[in-house]
């Protein structure tokens, strides 16, 4: 691939081009926003000129709804060999695309499994697809030469392909992307008018569950409208179990003894169903998921002290497979979780003590 445009300098267009250009491809930018695409083009994703003639490929980056009528007017002018959008909605889409009498041979969706709480161009980064799925969804029509430069996009971008058909992605996200944002959107709206008492105490559990809730609602109006089915069916069976979960809590609460025990055999059967849940979400590097010991240190929160930790951790010759930082409330300190193999906590810990550092229990 020596040259591309793509259309729509969001995050995700952005973050393409900013990697296709960081390996030497040509990268043209176009936006119905022309100050979107001169920020991107200043950020060194490509220039906002026009492209002379056509392009190797055409990447479509803007939401689901208008994926089939921009894809139409791209191949109306001749833009390019082929054509792919990463939104990340696909049966929609291609839908649409069928009503309109589109040239479905030189077109391909993808959907790259990546995003961060922030939108627009200048969230963008060159690495954001590094190591994520980047799901392809070609069909009997799709031509093998708009394959291949959608194989090499998604290499150039340094992610991971992962072929599907195009329904199957869609009740997948359902489940794993859309539902999880707005069970959390649901969860942090609890505490839009929580007292302050209540809201200072809140740890990292409750950031952990509200963190994605923070992202744009314009953008997730379109993914959600693109896809509302197979969330609503995900929803449906969550408030199955919520309404099961809450009357197990109301047995819990009752003088009959019988009922309470009732209620204690819900919460459980619920709980070991959300271990078993949890247990299936991939580990490390997309491998089965393992059971780390945790180290847990108290750190000062200033400049250099996480940097001495792991300095210091790789002094004792142990690996970190993962790390998570609890911030103290209303103090300048922090609990870092180091997370190792079971056989190098202890040896870890003992080195860390060594060193001066408070480990807690």
């Amino acid at each position: 691939m020596r040259t591309a445009l793509v259309i729509g300098t969001g995050l995700i267009g952005t973050s393409a081009a900013l990697a296709l250009a960081a390996r030497g491809v040509g990268v043209h930018l176009e936006d119905h926003d022309p100050s979107a695409a001169r920020t991107a083009s200043s950020l060194g994703a490509g220039t906002d000129e026009p492209p002379a003639g056509p392009v190797d490929l055409v990447i479509i980056a803007v939401p689901p709804a208008h994926v089939a009528t921009t894809l139409a007017d791209a191949q109306r002018r001749g833009l390019a060999r082929g054509y792919l959008d990463v939104a990340s909605v696909k049966g929609g889409p291609r839908r649409d695309m069928e009503a309109l009498g589109v040239d479905l041979r030189s077109y391909i969706g993808t959907h790259p499994m990546a995003g961060r709480e922030r939108s627009g161009p200048l969230a963008a980064i060159a690495d954001l697809f590094e190591g994520r799925p980047w799901v392809l969804t070609p069909t009997p029509e799709t031509d093998t030469e708009v394959l291949n430069l959608a194989l090499e996009l998604v290499a150039l971008c340094r992610a991971v392909p992962v072929v599907m058909d195009a329904d199957a992605h869609d009740r997948a996200v359902a489940l794993v992307s859309h539902t999880p944002h707005l069970v959390s959107s649901m969860v942090a709206a609890r505490l839009q008018h929580a007292e302050e008492t209540a809201v200072r105490l809140c740890g990292q559990g409750i950031r952990d569950v509200t963190r994605i809730a923070a992202s744009e609602p314009g953008m997730w109006i379109d993914i959600l409208s693109a896809n509302p089915g197979p969330v609503a069916d995900v929803l449906a069976h969550i408030a199955d179990d919520l309404t099961e979960t809450v009357e197990a809590l109301r047995a819990l609460q009752s003088a009959d003894e019988a009922k309470r025990r009732e209620g204690a055999v819900g919460i459980e059967d619920m709980l070991r169903r959300g271990n078993a849940g949890q247990a299936k979400v991939p580990g490390k590097h997309g491998s089965a998921p393992k059971t780390y010991e945790i180290v847990a240190v108290l750190i000062g929160d200033q400049p250099g002290e996480l940097a001495r930790l792991f300095a210091d951790a790789g002094r004792a010759g142990v690996n970190i497979e993962d790390v998570r930082i609890e911030h103290s409330t209303g103090q300048q300190a922090g609990l870092t979780q180091l997370m190792v193999e079971p056989a190098a906590a202890p040896g870890l810990t003992a080195a860390l003590r060594e060193r001066g550092w408070s480990i807690r229990a």
